[in-house]
């Protein structure tokens, strides 16, 4: 029988309830010391909640747990981390206008001088960095790095701290996938150096390629643990949702039609004077989806509030169908809408929810003047209800029940709020920004499909996604942006995930070289 010690982590009937929702229900989850353990499950399944017992931001309302062997129930993060657990999480805590040595040292001087704390800091991260390839410049701020070094970061802080276990929640989301290789490199040697690694991912390609174990989590429980070499993506799927999922994408050829959607030399301008969207061309016809790919932060966001209203351009012009936006004559979210155009922002709690909000006024937001919700100069609060309830049941947002504030929600269901507000509606353009991010297996298969059928229904399609999979299981066509310019454009037919990543780095790979499908900037 294996011993306890060889374990990093034990949990025995951990439970944990917040009001009426059973969080956690009776979990039991053994972590081998030294492996790569993997963690699964729809949204609202639980996982986020398991992992902060572990680090100590909740506390468990039973059950027991162990450290290296040794019984452990910390009250707060710090005495999670005295215990030798690090936790990366997926929005990075970082000071953006320190530097990476003074973003490692915060918190953790271990000496009255400054001078001395950054000293021995700096000795320390430089082996850190040669042991386990996490090379950062130590000096340059934090708001200098690419995402991919700012991640290194995160696991440099923990190591300094002495982490002997490692959560990592949702690693990949904001990597090209050249750097989602270089990070499973460095949990590798991590692995090799006998650090425990929990994995917390949507993506059943990552899990299966990087962990030994995996454990599925399903409305709060533990539905299995297997070992990942006798398992896979099928399977995966089935446990989590509980059902068969189709993995595939199924969606015939394109017909496009005329364009709905046509950008001319379209720029913006910040208030600091950075050019965020550079002279960008391109159209979307009808009955097409065009994906643009690109690593987070390279002018996909602007793009999408440009046109969706959110911001005046600087230059240039884009055409709804025969309605024009320029520089000159600007159109507000409100026009726009008007003009056929449906928009599901990319940060959903900054542009698309208002958290205090209920649910059914929440999926009105936005258009909460058209007829069917008002009855003169009044809400027609029966039919908004109404709307709602139906709207929630087709698109199985959970729990179901309008009344709800938009908070209570899990950030896929709150997801699946937005986009079913504006799909809903039928829009001729459909901009569609992060569609399944923060969402579900199974929620992932109903938007997608949803996705096609817009296509299939004449619509023009225009997805940003940095899931490079989500981008080449819809796209027709895939746009490539690079710090605020489009420098490529290929068929989806024609394109992989080796060949989307070189593009995003701005390397034209050489099958494309001489196709007239190089850089527009």
């Amino acid at each position: 029988m294996e011993q306890v010690d060889a374990y990093a982590i034990e949990l025995q009937g951990i439970d944990k309830r917040f009001g009426e929702v059973h969080a956690n229900r009776h979990i039991d989850l053994q972590v081998r010391q030294g492996s790569i353990h993997g963690i699964v499950g729809e949204n609202g399944a639980g996982k986020s909640t398991l992992m902060s017992i572990i680090y100590g931001f909740y506390q468990a309302d039973a059950g027991q747990m162990r450290v290296f062997g040794q019984p452990f129930a910390p009250h707060n993060s710090q005495a999670a981390i005295a215990a030798g657990i690090g936790m990366v999480h997926q929005h990075f805590m970082l000071v953006n206008n320190f530097t990476v040595l003074e973003n490692v040292v915060l918190g953790a001087e271990g000496h009255w001088s400054m001078g001395v704390s950054l000293s021995r800091a700096r000795q320390a991260l430089e082996s850190l960095a040669r042991d386990y390839g996490l090379e950062v410049p130590l000096d340059a701020k934090i708001e200098d790095l690419p995402v991919g070094l700012q991640q290194r970061v995160e696991i440099l802080k923990a190591l300094y701290r002495g982490a002997r276990i490692l959560i990592l929640d949702e690693p990949t989301g904001v990597l090209t996938p050249q750097e989602a290789d270089h990070l499973f490199a460095i949990l590798g040697k991590l692995k090799e150096q006998g650090t425990t690694v929990i994995l917390i991912t949507h993506k059943l390609r990552e899990i299966l390629a990087i962990t030994d174990r995996v454990s599925v989590m399903r409305r709060g429980e533990m539905v299995a643990h297997v070992a990942t070499c006798d398992t896979d993506k099928e399977q995966l799927a089935e446990l989590m949702v509980g059902r068969k999922v189709r993995l595939k994408v199924d969606k015939a050829e394109a017909n496009p039609g005329a364009p709905l959607l046509q950008v001319q030399g379209l720029g913006y301008q910040d208030g600091a004077g950075v050019r965020r969207v550079k002279s960008v061309s391109f159209q979307v016809r009808a009955g097409e989806v065009v994906g643009i790919a690109g690593v987070s932060g390279n002018g996909q966001s602007e793009l999408l509030s440009l046109l969706g209203g959110i911001l005046a351009p600087s230059e240039g012009q884009f055409q709804i169908g025969a309605h024009r936006v320029s520089a000159e004559a600007p159109a507000d979210p409100r026009q726009v809408r008007h003009y056929g155009l449906g928009h599901v922002p990319e940060d959903r709690h900054k542009m698309g929810l208002i958290n205090r909000f209920e649910a059914q006024e929440a999926f009105i937001l936005g258009y909460h003047q058209l007829p069917a919700y008002n009855q003169g100069l009044l809400q027609d609060k029966a039919a908004i209800l109404a709307d709602c309830q139906a709207k929630m049941g087709k698109w199985d947002v959970r729990p179901p029940l309008p009344k709800a504030k938009t908070a209570n929600f899990s950030g896929g269901n709150q997801q699946k709020l937005v986009i079913a507000r504006e799909v809903e509606q039928n829009p001729d353009v459909l901009l569609i920004g992060q569609p399944t991010r923060g969402v579900d297996i199974g929620a992932i298969e109903y938007i997608h499909q949803q996705v096609v059928a817009m296509r299939d229904k004449g619509k023009a399609v225009l997805l940003v996604s940095v899931e490079l999979e989500e981008i080449l299981a819809l796209a027709d066509r895939i746009l490539v942006m690079v710090d605020g310019a489009i420098v490529g454009e290929v068929a989806a037919r024609e394109a992989d995930e080796r060949t989307l990543g070189l593009m995003m780095a701005n390397i034209m790979p050489e099958h494309l070289q001489g196709t007239g499908q190089e850089s527009q900037a």
